[in-house]
């Protein structure tokens, strides 16, 4: 007789450097359902989930895995056990290739000891990508990959262990429509073939479309949980956060001064084309689009991480001559990367070095760490609610959502004339949305000239003056306020034009 439960955790405790993280901590997975885990950046989902996937050992409680108590000493381990997990943060070697990438770890031995099978490497991973709709070579290296397109195959690498168990930590945070449809339809078939599916996820849409059931974590305990079918949005983020927040987007009417930013036909050759566009203090420019509509390259572009071929650019009426990072920070152009293990942050460091690593660069200062540099770190930490003990702890031991706000404090210590956020709130719940949020409208007060770029029309419609919308490297509209609606921002972002 099969179990009632496919996994149960039971009063799971977890502590770090004598913060605790979990806290009897207990959950019950039903077979081939999808069970949510909803909380804020910080209440312990991915912490609980790595004790499950056994990357962290837990300080107290139980793992029933069919009926029986086990114990899960590492990944491989729980592999093993049938538990596959995808990661919020990629996990993958850019230098290697796709099909290397798939089979890293469980690579097909050969017919002598310690060779590897590559005939059978290669047509097993030909044989993923297709069912799974993908055209990729198995060969083409993962850094030649959009961020979207490393998503999907961190996908099909798990599915591929034929786990009994997949955990799927924000799965969409960084994939198209299209890709979620079908990451959707390969749900459903799992669950038809009785695999569990743990899916994190603050996305309100995603919850409520493919949960059966949900457990609502805040600071590390269990605060609520049953039927999806038991909560709406009001009622599910009120017990997530503690409170009612009654308006998502907190946009208000900022005087907007001269123009601080212009761009007069850029061009970025096989990136993007022919672009104009204007931003003036105080106000916050959206850009929309499609994945690989040319928003992030032309974000790079402006804040000196790509090359420009042609075109101009000026910061307050002054030619800027745009060729590295650091040019574009001495002139008070930055941007918040939506590749935050990539380019945001330092995982080995602590908070204080990656929040000060910005200053650092352009700072006259003879040493980093100065007490200027402390107290400021101090005030952004706390003005940004980062949920640590301490600025000396490493920040990859901090959530998703408390990394980003690290990384935007990093870009707060200096004193930005243009702002250039590319998915600024991608992984992060309701609350630290709603708090990043007022933080960009402080900025704007502040005569600060924003351009944020997000795949969430809903949060550009909420949140910006003026849209631009791309596709295939060009603007092909151009919104005002009281023009916005999702649908005709999707007609431009397909390709209709209203220039």
């Amino acid at each position: 007789m099969q179990p009632q439960y496919k996994i149960e955790l039971r009063n799971i405790t977890k502590d770090f450097s004598g913060v605790r993280a979990l806290n009897n901590v207990s959950i019950k997975i039903r077979p081939g359902t999808v069970h949510t885990l909803v909380g804020e950046n910080g209440a312990g989902k991915s912490t609980l989930m790595k004790v499950l996937n056994g990357i962290y050992k837990p300080d107290g409680g139980s793992i029933i895995i069919d009926g029986k108590e086990t114990v899960i000493k590492n990944p491989i381990d729980a592999r093993e056990q049938g538990i596959a997990m995808i990661f919020q943060e990629l996990n993958y070697i850019p230098e290697l290739s796709i099909e290397e990438n798939i089979f890293m770890g469980k690579f097909p031995n050969g017919k002598m000891k310690g060779l590897v099978n590559w005939r059978e490497v290669r047509q097993r991973t030909k044989e993923l990508l297709k069912n799974e709709g993908l055209n990729y070579e198995p060969q083409t290296k993962i850094k030649n990959l959009s961020v979207s397109e490393i998503q999907m195959l961190e996908i099909i690498k798990a599915i591929s262990f034929n786990a009994s168990v997949v955990i799927m930590d924000e799965p969409t945070s960084a994939i198209t429509t299209k890709e979620v449809e079908l990451l959707f339809r390969k749900i459903e078939d799992m669950k038809k073939r009785g695999i569990s599916v743990v899916y994190i996820s603050h996305k309100m849409d995603e919850i409520f479309r493919i949960s059966d059931d949900i457990t609502v974590l805040r600071d590390g305990e269990v605060v609520g949980g049953g039927p999806a079918s038991d909560y709406d949005d009001n009622s599910l983020i009120a017990q997530m956060v503690g409170r009612e927040i009654s308006n998502l987007y907190p946009k208000e009417t900022v005087p907007i001064g001269e123009t601080v930013l212009e761009v007069k036909d850029l061009c970025s050759e096989g990136m993007f084309e022919h672009i104009d566009m204007t931003v003036k203090a105080g106000e916050i420019v959206g850009i929309s689009g499609l994945v690989g509509a040319g928003r992030t390259e032309l974000a790079r572009a402006l804040s000196g991480a790509d090359p420009i071929t042609s075109g101009e650019v000026f910061l307050s009426g002054k030619k800027l001559k745009l060729g590295n990072i650091g040019t574009a920070m001495r002139e008070g152009i930055i941007m918040l990367s939506e590749d935050r293990r990539k380019y945001g942050i330092v995982g080995c460091r602590d908070i204080l070095d990656n929040a000060t690593l910005s200053d650092n660069c352009v700072s006259k200062e003879l040493f980093a760490g100065s007490k200027r540099q402390v107290e400021k770190a101090k005030e952004l930490i706390k003005k940004l609610n980062v949920k640590t003990p301490g600025l000396s702890v490493k920040i990859e031991n901090l959530s998703g959502g408390n990394q980003q706000k690290v990384v935007l404090a990093k870009w707060l210590m200096l004193d930005a004339k243009v702002l250039i956020l590319d998915e600024p709130t991608r992984g992060i719940d309701v609350g630290a949305k709603y708090e990043i949020y007022k933080i960009i409208e402080d900025l704007a007060k502040l005569g600060c000239a924003i351009i944020m770029i997000s795949s969430e029309i809903p949060e550009l419609m909420g949140m910006t003056d003026r849209m631009y919308v791309m596709c295939k490297g060009r603007i092909t509209g151009k919104l005002n306020r009281e023009e916005f609606s999702q649908e005709l921002t999707m007609k431009y972002a397909v390709g209709g034009t209203n220039k």
